[in-house]
């Protein structure tokens, strides 16, 4: 369900930001980095795991809006658990450092 980091800042953001529902161009702007791809990619596996709901609004054009199961309001307490805690420790995030850095294949020869 977490397997990307953009799951729990969706919820988030939803339940901080946007009082648990907002439309998908206001998620958008708010999730500063986050591609429209990865957007709609996440928020279609958070639809299909139970976490938000996507309601299509009956307006012209129409426009969709995505807000917070009971089940997602639920996972958004440890998730704020954690938010609050990275602001209290900034200092020692900020002092981890970057993790190993990928391992990269090396080209092998072209054989024709």
């Amino acid at each position: 369900m977490f397997a990307t980091k953009w799951t729990s800042m969706v919820l988030h953001t939803l339940d901080a930001r946007h009082e648990g529902g907002a439309r998908t161009g206001v998620l958008h702007r708010s999730l500063p980095g986050i591609s429209k791809k990865m957007l709609t990619q996440t928020l279609r596996d958070m639809e299909t795991s139970g976490l938000i709901l996507r309601d299509v609004l009956a307006t012209m054009p129409p426009a969709v809006e995505y807000s917070l199961t009971p089940l997602g309001r639920r996972f958004v307490e440890p998730v704020n658990l954690l938010y609050d805690w990275g602001r209290t420790n900034a200092d020692a995030l900020d002092a981890f450092g970057p993790g190993p850095a990928p391992r990269r294949s090396a080209k092998r020869p072209k054989t024709d």
